[in-house]
């Protein structure tokens, strides 16, 4: 019985320190800088810098049937399937927007790379935009994130917009910063481009 004790005790306190480290991990992950504009506290308006991505497009389904098609894609991208087998840092978040015809997942490109200097992909789904300054509104939530809770998100924050009189600018999408293995201290989010100022 003992010996049972002493093992669950381990094996809990290697599940802590695993989780401490993957937390760690991805707060030092670089991720799409912002600055917050206005904090309404159930939501905040936010200025975000030009950036460069990666990204491929789907047909249009829910978050749950493409988000592993797409991330599979992105991901041996950077993991070195390229022209130059190069390796590319994962940034975060990772970015999934669902309009009527297509969705579309999107990484950031890391700051220290030019578009001019980016491998070719293997994977000619894979593509490139450089995207400029934006005003997003953005509502965060915790846990794992489904299709109920994006979409439940998704009309909380338009209700929110609404209420507060901001006019939102095209589709809205959904931010990922965690690893599906971080159990802890997990950060979902959804956005949408809005009018600003008001």
């Amino acid at each position: 019985m003992k010996t049972l004790l002493i093992i669950a005790i381990v094996l809990v306190s290697v599940a802590v320190v695993g989780q401490v480290l993957i937390t760690r991990s991805t707060n030092s992950t670089e991720q799409h800088k912002y600055e917050v504009i206005k904090d309404y506290g159930a939501f905040e308006v936010r200025k975000y810098e030009p950036a460069l991505f990666s990204y491929v497009e789907m047909p249009a389904a829910d978050f749950r049937s493409n988000s592993g098609q797409g991330f599979r894609k992105l991901a041996g991208y950077i993991f070195g399937g390229n022209d130059k087998e190069q390796k590319i840092a994962m940034t975060s978040p990772v970015v999934m927007t669902n309009s009527d015809s297509m969705m579309r997942m999107k990484f950031m490109v890391p700051s220290d790379i030019k578009a001019s200097d980016l491998p070719s992909p293997k994977d000619t789904s894979v593509h490139f935009v450089e995207e400029q300054e934006k005003i997003m509104a953005a509502i965060r939530f915790g846990g794992w994130a489904s299709n109920d809770s994006i979409i439940k998100y998704r009309t909380k924050l338009q209700k929110l917009l609404q209420q507060n009189g901001i006019q939102s600018i095209g589709q809205f999408s959904y931010l990922g910063y965690n690893p599906p293995y971080q159990v802890t201290n997990r950060r979902n989010e959804v956005v949408v481009e809005v009018k600003w100022p008001l």
